[in-house]
């Protein structure tokens, strides 16, 4: 039989997993692995358990949120490309980005099954000053929201917990001072938002991050907003970001493999909805085809 190594948070979005464990691991034994089981106690061990684990295995399955796959990559993407085993993904978190643009289904069980018998998509990683990402990294406006909101309310309110944790930030909206290089231009000025993403939907939201979105093209798409300077200016703004999302000069979008942000203060930065320390130099890579992820045979 095949090897395979389950990586579950059991503390993820409402803890849910507990009540399907045996009939997700059922569904391996009968796609014929011998499952593995690894239950994380703390922030980190998801990373060490691909790292420690992996290597050994046919196929690494995690079952948590976006911050669990964020880790559980991590820690593959510090074995040799040889070495590196498929990835599955089975979304137990609160919004579950990343399984949305994989077309990963939220019930576990139907996931499980994706994620035994699903075919291997080759997934663009990103790099951030020394770790991977899966899918996005920010500053500025909303982008703390996810790792804000109190586990607890999480857990009993789900994705209601992200809208109250983000109506509560509106009072806290702050410009920061960036100079931003990419494909040798350089971009500067006051930005309520600077966010890389590799995802169709981010925050919940789909059509906010750009059109034509590949997962496995080698660039990321940029948003960077403007901070306006009078009421027309903001009208303008939330209208272009959130509604017709048309270009406007309060909003810098591009695509690239490689970008870098400096500020003259450290800023606080958001990776795939966890913290992702403060910096004040923050180089992104995109790094392709670096994880060969499970999705569902029809995803297209």
């Amino acid at each position: 039989m095949k090897k395979l190594l389950m990586i579950v948070n059991p503390n993820a979005g409402k803890s849910q997993i507990k009540g399907k464990l045996t009939d997700i691991l059922d569904t391996f034994v009968k796609a014929g692995y011998w499952p593995e089981v690894f239950i994380t106690q703390k922030s980190g061990d998801a990373m060490e358990a691909a790292r420690l684990r992996g290597a050994n295995m046919d196929r690494v399955v995690c079952s948590g949120g976006d911050g669990t796959l964020d880790e559980t990559i991590n820690g593959l993407m510090q074995l040799s490309p040889e070495k590196r085993p498929e990835l599955g993904y089975i979304p137990a978190g609160t919004t579950n980005d990343f399984a949305h643009s994989m077309g990963i289904p939220a019930d576990m069980v139907a996931a499980s099954r994706i994620a035994a018998g699903g075919e291997p998509f080759a997934l663009d990683v990103g790099w951030m000053n020394g770790s991977y990402f899966s899918y996005t990294v920010g500053f500025g406006a909303f982008t703390d929201v996810s790792y804000a909101t109190p586990q607890d309310l999480k857990k009993v309110l789900g994705h209601q917990a992200y809208l109250m944790e983000g109506a509560r930030s509106l009072g806290n909206l702050k410009a920061y001072h960036m100079r931003v290089t990419a494909d040798g231009k350089m971009y500067e000025g006051d930005y309520l938002l600077g966010m890389v993403s590799n995802s169709i939907r981010v925050a919940g939201m789909t059509g906010l991050w750009g059109k034509n979105i590949e997962m496995d093209d080698g660039l990321f798409e940029v948003n960077l907003l403007h901070l306006p300077g009078n009421l027309v200016g903001w009208g303008d703004l939330i209208s272009a970001f959130f509604v017709t999302h048309e270009p406007s000069e309060y909003i810098t979008r591009l695509k690239t493999s490689s970008i870098v942000f400096e500020s003259d203060k450290p800023v606080d930065w958001e990776q795939d909805g966890e913290f992702g320390g403060t910096w004040s130099r923050v180089k992104i890579e995109a790094l392709p085809h670096a994880i060969r992820i499970i999705r569902n045979k029809m995803s297209e």
